[in-house]
C-alpha cells in the first residue's frame, strides 16, 4: 500500500479523534490505558480469570501428548478395598507398609516416594522406623508444615511428624514436601512454590536422591504442570499396584510372584500412598473434559494427589521444562493488542470490509496461546480472554471519541437517569455527566434484596386488578423508602426490590443509610401487611417483608441494547445479598446482614447472629441482624458466646440459654441457640 493511501487510510478518523475535546481525548486516554491492563492482568481479575483457567484448561487437554502407559513410575496405593481389609481407616496402616517396604527394597527401585503425613502416633511406628532405616533405596517421607498446610495439619501433629522423621536420621530415609498449589477452584495446574520451611518436593527429592541429572533442570521451576493423556482407554499414564500384595509377606515369599512384582519395580520411581474416594484428592486442567477415556476407568477426574507427583517426576524425566513469558513481553503484548485495536477504529473503510479484519485479530488473540503452547512455552498466566476484551474496549474508545455526539448523551441522561437515582444524584450526574459513561465500571457497593413472604400465594387467591393493585401499592412505599434514604433502585422482580448505595457516586455515610433503609424497609413491609389487613379482612395473610444486606465488589453501569438500557449492578455481593435474604426464612428473622456491611455500616445496633453457610455457597459467613432496642450487655454477652463455641462449647450455648430466656418472644434468638448445637466442623451451620 503506497503511503499516500495509508496516510488517508486513517486521516480522517484521526482528525475527528483530534476535534473531540479536551475531555473526550483524557477519557480515551484513560480508556485505552484500562484496555492495556484489561490485556495484561486478565489472569488476576475476578471476572476474567476463571475464563482465562477454562481456556488454559481446554489448550491444555487439546494439545497434551497421548502416551501409552509410563513404566519408569509406579504407584503402589492404599485403595478402598485395601481399608476394607484392615478394617481400619485412618492413620494408614504402617505395619502394612512396613512388610511392603521390606519387600520392595530389594526389587530395584531408583527411589521410593511415600505420601503419607506420620503425624500421630501408631502402634506400627517402630516397626515402620525399623524397616526404614534398614532401607537400602532412597526413600522420600512426606513432610508438610503448619506454615504452608494449614488446612492438613496443626502444631501437635507437626510437632510428632518432625520427632518421627528425627528418629530417621543417619538413614537414607528423608523429609519431601507434598505440598501441591490448587490455585482456582481447586484445580492444581501448576508447581508448588518453592518455599524455605519446606525440604525439596516430593519428585525433585526422588530424582536427586537417585542422582538423576535432569533434576537439575528444574531447580526453582514454578511453571504448569505437563499432564498426559493415556493413549489406551484401558491403560492410565501410570500403572497402579494395591499395597495388599507387598504387604503380603507369604505372597512375596513365592519366586515367581516377587519376580514378576521385581519385573515392574526394577528401575522404576515408587510412589506409595493413598488412592481413596473423597480423600487427598484434586482436580487437574483435564478433570472437566473426556468423557469417553473417563468411563473406561484409565482417567479419573479427581486423580489423588500422588499421581500429580507422579506427573511431575515423568515431566522432570522427559525434561519437559516449560520456557516461560517474561512479564515486560506481556505488557507490550498488551500494548500491541490496544495499538491494533485504535488503529483498527481509525480506518476509512466500509464495515463489510472491516468485520473480516476484526475476526482476523480476534481469532488471532485467542489462537496465540495454543501456538505457544504447542512450541513448549507455558502459557498459564499468558492472556487469552483479556486481550480479546482490551482490543473490544480500545476499538469502541477510539470509535466513541470519533463518532461522540455529547448532546445525544447528555438528552439519554436527562431523560433515564430520574427514573432509578435519588434526585440529588441524578441532578448532580445531570450536571457532570462524566460521572456516568456508557459501560461498567468497578466498585465497592452496600447491596439491599428484600422478599414479601406470600404474596405470591395471594396473587392465586384474588383477581388480577387486585394483585396489580397491591404490588404497586407495596412497591411504590419501598421505593420511597430506598430514595428518601439515598439508594439506587436496581431492579423489581416481581415483589422483589433490589437496590444498592456507593455508585455511580460514593458517599461516606453510603453504608448507614443502606443499614437504616434495611430497616426501614422491614418496617414499611410490616406497615403494608397492616394495611391490607384493614382493607379486606378476607383477603389472604401477607407474610412479613424479609432483607438481605451485603458489602462487595460489583460491576455497576449502563448495560443492555439499542432498544433497552438499564442502570444496574452484576456480580456475586448481589448474589449474596439475596441469598442471606432467602436465610432469614429458616433463621426466623426479618433483616439480616453479612459482616463486610456491618463493618462498614457504622451503626452500633448489630447482634451477632452465627456463622452459616448460606445455601449454594461453601464458605461460611457471619450474620448480624439490627435490633436497636436490644440491650447492649445481652449484645456483648452473644459476641462474646459466639466466640467461645469453638473452645468452651457448653459455657457459650449455657450463655446464649440465658440470653434467650431474658428474651423469651424472640424466635431469631431460639433458633440461633438451636443452630449453636448443630455446627460443622468450621464452626458454621449449614443451611438447607
Amino acid at each position: 500500500m503506497a503511503k499516500g493511501t495509508t496516510r488517508s487510510l486513517f486521516a480522517t478518523g484521526w482528525r475527528n479523534v483530534r476535534e473531540a475535546g479536551p475531555k473526550r481525548l483524557a477519557l480515551t486516554a484513560v480508556l485505552l490505558v484500562l484496555a492495556v491492563l484489561v490485556g495484561r492482568l486478565s489472569w488476576h481479575t475476578y471476572f476474567t480469570d476463571d475464563a482465562e483457567r477454562a481456556l488454559f484448561d481446554y489448550r491444555s487437554y487439546m494439545l497434551a501428548q497421548a502416551v501409552e502407559q509410563d513404566p519408569r513410575v509406579v504407584i503402589i496405593a492404599y485403595d478402598d478395598n485395601t481399608l476394607i481389609n484392615l478394617q481400619k481407616r485412618s492413620p494408614l496402616d504402617r505395619g502394612l507398609l512396613a512388610r511392603a517396604l521390606r519387600n520392595i527394597d530389594g526389587m530395584g527401585a531408583k527411589a521410593i516416594g511415600i505420601d503419607i503425613l506420620f503425624d500421630q502416633p501408631q502402634a506400627e511406628d517402630e516397626e515402620l522406623i525399623d524397616a526404614l532405616r534398614a532401607m537400602q533405596t532412597p526413600v522420600a517421607i512426606g513432610y508438610a508444615n503448619t506454615a504452608t498446610n494449614a488446612q492438613d495439619i496443626v502444631y501437635e501433629q507437626q510437632q510428632f511428624l518432625d520427632g518421627f522423621l528425627a528418629r530417621l536420621e543417619g538413614s537414607r530415609a528423608r523429609p519431601a514436601s507434598v505440598r501441591l498449589d490448587s490455585e482456582s477452584r481447586d484445580v492444581v495446574r501448576v508447581w508448588p512454590t518453592i518455599e524455605r520451611t519446606l525440604p525439596p518436593l516430593m519428585g525433585r527429592a526422588m530424582l536427586q536422591s537417585a542422582g538423576e541429572p535432569r533434576v537439575r533442570d528444574f531447580y526453582g521451576y514454578q511453571g504448569a504442570i505437563r499432564y498426559r493423556l493415556p493413549a489406551l482407554l484401558d491403560r492410565p499414564v501410570f500403572a497402579t499396584v494395591q499395597i495388599d500384595a507387598f504387604g503380603n509377606d507369604e505372597l512375596m515369599a513365592i519366586p515367581e510372584v516377587r519376580q514378576e512384582f521385581a519385573r515392574q519395580i526394577e528401575g522404576a520411581y515408587v510412589l506409595i500412598g493413598g488412592d481413596i474416594t473423597d480423600y487427598d484428592r484434586a482436580l487437574t486442567p483435564f478433570s472437566a473434559f473426556n468423557p469417553d477415556t473417563l468411563a473406561s476407568g484409565a482417567f479419573d477426574p479427581r486423580p489423588p494427589g500422588i499421581e500429580i507427583h507422579a506427573a511431575t517426576i515423568a515431566q522432570m524425566l522427559d525434561g519437559a521444562r516449560l520456557q516461560q513469558v517474561p512479564g515486560w513481553l506481556l505488557w507490550a503484548y498488551a500494548v500491541l493488542v490496544v495499538l491494533c485495536a485504535g488503529l483498527t477504529a481509525l480506518m476509512e473503510i466500509r464495515s463489510v470490509r472491516v468485520i473480516p479484519l476484526v475476526a482476523a485479530q480476534l481469532a488471532l488473540f485467542l489462537g496465540l496461546p495454543f501456538l505457544l503452547l504447542a512450541q513448549g512455552v507455558d502459557t498459564y498466566g499468558f492472556p487469552a480472554v483479556g486481550p480479546v476484551l482490551a482490543w473490544l474496549l480500545a476499538f469502541l474508545a477510539v470509535t466513541s471519541a470519533v463518532r461522540a455526539a455529547s448532546a445525544v448523551q447528555r438528552r439519554f441522561a436527562q431523560g433515564a437517569l430520574g427514573k432509578y437515582l435519588p434526585a440529588s444524584i441524578a441532578q448532580e450526574i445531570i450536571d457532570k455527566p462524566e460521572l456516568l459513561q456508557l459501560g461498567g465500571t468497578k466498585a465497592d457497593i452496600f447491596v439491599l434484596f428484600s422478599d414479601l413472604e406470600g404474596f405470591t400465594k395471594m396473587s392465586h387467591a384474588i383477581s388480577p386488578e387486585m394483585v396489580a393493585k397491591l404490588l404497586n401499592r407495596y412497591l411504590d412505599s419501598l421505593s420511597e423508602v430506598v430514595l428518601a434514604h439515598g439508594g439506587i433502585l436496581d431492579k423489581f422482580v416481581g415483589d422483589a426490590v433490589v437496590a444498592f448505595w456507593g455508585a455511580p457516586i460514593a458517599r461516606a455515610d453510603d453504608g448507614e443509610r443502606a443499614a437504616r433503609c434495611g430497616y426501614a424497609i422491614w418496617q414499611a413491609g410490616e406497615a403494608f401487611r397492616a394495611e391490607v389487613a384493614a382493607m379486606d379482612p378476607n383477603l389472604p395473610r401477607i407474610g412479613k417483608t424479609r432483607v438481605g444486606l451485603h458489602w462487595g465488589e460489583a460491576v455497576v453501569g449502563n448495560f443492555g441494547g439499542e432498544n433497552r438500557i438499564q442502570y444496574t449492578a452484576l456480580g456475586d455481593s448481589m448474589n449474596t445479598a439475596a441469598r442471606l435474604e432467602s436465610a432469614n426464612k429458616p433463621l426466623q428473622s426479618s433483616v439480616m446482614a453479612s459482616r463486610e456491611f456491618v463493618e462498614r455500616s457504622g451503626l452500633d445496633w448489630w447482634r451477632p447472629m452465627g456463622r452459616v453457610v448460606l445455601r449454594g455457597r461453601a464458605q461460611p459467613v457471619d450474620i448480624f441482624e439490627p435490633a436497636p432496642d436490644f440491650s447492649k450487655p445481652d449484645r456483648d454477652k452473644l459476641s462474646t458466646a459466639l466466640a467461645m463455641l469453638a473452645t468452651d462449647r457448653d459455657r457459650a450455648l449455657a450463655m446464649i440459654e440465658d440470653v434467650v430466656h431474658r428474651n423469651p418472644a424472640d424466635k431469631a434468638l431460639q433458633n440461633l441457640l438451636s443452630r449453636c448445637r448443630e455446627l460443622d466442623g468450621e464452626g458454621a451451620y449449614v443451611l438447607d
